[in-house]
C-alpha cells in the first residue's frame, strides 16, 4: 500500500485538531445536523478523505451520493476554475448565460424518453421536488399527491410532506402541505402482507386502484404519483420489474403525472445513466441533483416539454443553475459518459457479489440488495424471523469508521454502500476486508 493510500489511522479519533472544529461546531451550529461520526474533513481526491489530523480514510458514502466522479476530480476542478474566471453569478432568473443552457440541452437529451423537455435548474434534491410538487398541481389544476411509505424526498415542507422515512423528521412541524396519501412500496422482503416478490408489484398498484381510489381518493383528482425508482432511505429497497411499469399504466389510465425522484439514484449510481432505464419507464417529470454537478449545489427538474407549461413567475429560483454549477454539471456528464457509468456497473456487481459471499458466511447479514453503485446490507438477529439488528448496524458502521472506512445507514438496519463511481475493485476489496473483520467482531458480541 502507498503511503497516501487510504485507510491510514495516526492518531485517536478524533484527533486534537479536529476535536477544536468539533467543539466551534457544537458551540455555533445547529443541532439539527445528524453526523454519524466525528469525521472533520480536511481535503480529499478520489476516493479518499484527509482528516485535520492526517488521518486518510476510505470513502464509501461520496458525501451521501454525490460526489459521483470522485472528490475533486481534476477536470471538474479545471471547469470550475475556468468558468469562475469568467462567471459566477448574473441569476438564470433573470438574465442569460450559455452554461445553463447547454445544459439543459444535453440534460434533456440524456433523460429517458424523447429530448422534447424542458429544464427548471434549483440548488438542491429538496427543492427539485418542490418545484415538480408545484408543476404538478399547476399543470393538472388537480390538488391530491400520491407518495409512498418508506419514500424520503428532502426536509422542506413540500418535500416532507411527501417523506414517510421516519417519524423525527416530522415531528413538530405539523400541519404540512395538504393532500398527500402515502401507500406501500414496491416489494420488501420483509414484506408486511406477505406477499412474493412476483405477487407484490400488483398487489401495491391494485391496492391503489381498487382500495385507495376507490374508498378514499377520486383519481380525477389525483395531479402525481411522486416515486423513488430504488427507495433510498428506506433502505434501499429495489422493486420488482413490473412495479414501475404498472405503476406507469396507472398514471396514463387516470392521466396522473408521473414523478420520478433520481436525486439519488440517478447520474451514474446505478450504473446506468438513471435508475428507470433498468425498468424501461419514461417520466413526466423527473429530479434531479446528488451527483449532477460532483458537490456543487445545483438540482433540476425535468418535464416533458407539454407538461411544464407555466408562465413567467410562476416559479423561480435566484442561485438555481449559476454558470459554475453548470459548468461542473456539463464535466460531470462527460465523465460519466466516457467511462465511469459502465465503472459503476461493472464494479457494482464485483461489490454486490463479495457482499453476498459473506452472507453466505455471516449470520447477521439477511439480505444484499442494489444496483450498481448503490448496495445496502440489511443486518438481522435472526434470518428466519427476519429481526432488525438496528444496534448493531450502528456499531458497525462506527467500528469501520475508527478503522478508516466511512459507511452510511439507511432504513432501520441496512448499511449503504455508495462509493464514488472512480473506485477500483481493489479499492471495494481494501474496503470490504475492514467490514468483515468489524463485522465479525459484531456477531461475536463485540459492540
Amino acid at each position: 500500500m502507498r503511503s497516501d493510500e487510504a485507510p491510514k489511522i495516526l492518531t485517536s479519533l478524533p484527533g486534537e485538531k479536529a476535536r477544536e472544529v468539533l467543539d466551534k461546531d457544537d458551540r455555533y451550529i445547529s443541532k439539527s445536523y445528524t453526523r454519524g461520526y466525528p469525521l472533520v474533513v480536511k481535503r480529499a481526491w478520489g476516493t479518499h478523505i484527509e482528516d485535520a489530523d492526517g488521518n486518510l480514510f476510505l470513502d464509501f458514502t461520496s458525501g451521501i451520493a454525490v460526489c459521483n466522479t470522485g472528490h475533486c476530480h481534476p477536470e471538474v476542478v479545471a471547469a470550475i476554475k475556468k468558468q469562475a474566471e469568467m462567471l459566477i453569478h448574473m441569476s438564470g432568473t433573470d438574465f442569460y448565460y450559455r452554461p445553463q443552457a447547454d445544459l439543459a440541452e444535453r440534460l434533456a437529451h440524456i433523460t429517458p424518453g424523447t429530448p422534447d423537455k424542458r429544464v427548471f435548474f434549483c440548488n438542491s434534491g429538496a427543492e427539485s421536488i418542490e418545484a415538480a410538487l408545484k408543476l404538478a398541481r399547476y399543470h393538472t389544476k388537480r390538488q391530491r399527491i400520491i407518495a409512498f411509505l418508506g419514500a424520503f424526498h428532502g426536509r422542506t415542507m413540500g418535500a416532507l410532506s411527501l417523506t414517510a422515512s421516519k417519524a423525527v423528521q416530522e415531528k413538530g412541524f405539523a400541519p404540512l402541505v395538504p393532500g398527500v396519501s402515502h401507500v406501500p412500496y414496491g416489494y420488501c422482503y420483509r414484506c408486511p402482507y406477505n406477499l412474493t416478490p412476483d405477487s407484490c408489484d400488483t398487489f401495491c398498484v391494485k391496492w391503489i386502484e381498487e382500495d385507495l381510489f376507490r374508498r378514499v381518493i377520486p383519481p380525477e383528482e389525483v395531479a402525481a404519483i411522486f416515486v423513488e425508482p430504488i427507495q433510498g432511505e428506506g433502505g434501499y429497497v429495489i422493486p420488482p420489474v413490473d412495479f414501475h411499469r404498472k405503476l406507469r399504466a396507472l398514471c396514463d389510465r387516470y392521466e396522473i403525472l408521473y414523478v420520478a425522484d433520481e436525486v439519488q439514484t440517478g447520474m451514474g449510481r446505478t450504473g446506468k445513466m438513471f435508475a428507470l432505464e433498468h425498468f424501461g419507464i419514461e417520466p413526466d417529470i423527473m429530479t434531479l441533483a446528488k451527483g449532477i454537478a460532483s458537490g456543487m449545489p445545483l438540482g433540476a427538474m425535468i418535464s416533458k416539454s407539454t407538461v411544464m407549461n407555466w408562465v413567467p413567475g410562476s416559479h423561480a429560483s435566484t442561485f438555481g443553475g449559476n454558470p459554475v454549477s453548470c459548468a461542473a454539471a456539463l464535466k460531470t456528464i462527460d465523465l460519466l459518459e466516457n467511462g465511469l457509468v459502465e465503472n459503476a456497473r461493472v464494479v457494482g456487481a464485483y461489490l454486490k457479489s463479495q457482499l453476498e459471499l459473506l452472507q453466505n458466511q455471516y449470520e447477521l447479514i439477511g439480505d444484499v440488495r442494489g444496483l450498481g453503485l448503490m448496495v445496502g446490507v440489511e443486518l438481522v438477529r435472526d434470518r428466519e424471523k427476519k429481526t432488525k439488528a438496528i444496534k448493531e448496524r450502528d456499531a458497525l458502521i462506527q467500528k469501520c469508521f475508527r478503522r478508516g472506512l466511512l459507511l452510511l445507514g439507511c432504513g432501520e438496519n441496512t448499511v449503504r454502500m455508495i462509493p464514488p463511481l472512480v473506485i477500483s475493485k481493489e479499492e471495494v476489496s481494501r474496503g470490504l476486508e475492514i467490514f468483515e473483520a468489524c463485522l465479525g467482531e459484531i456477531e461475536k458480541g463485540d459492540f
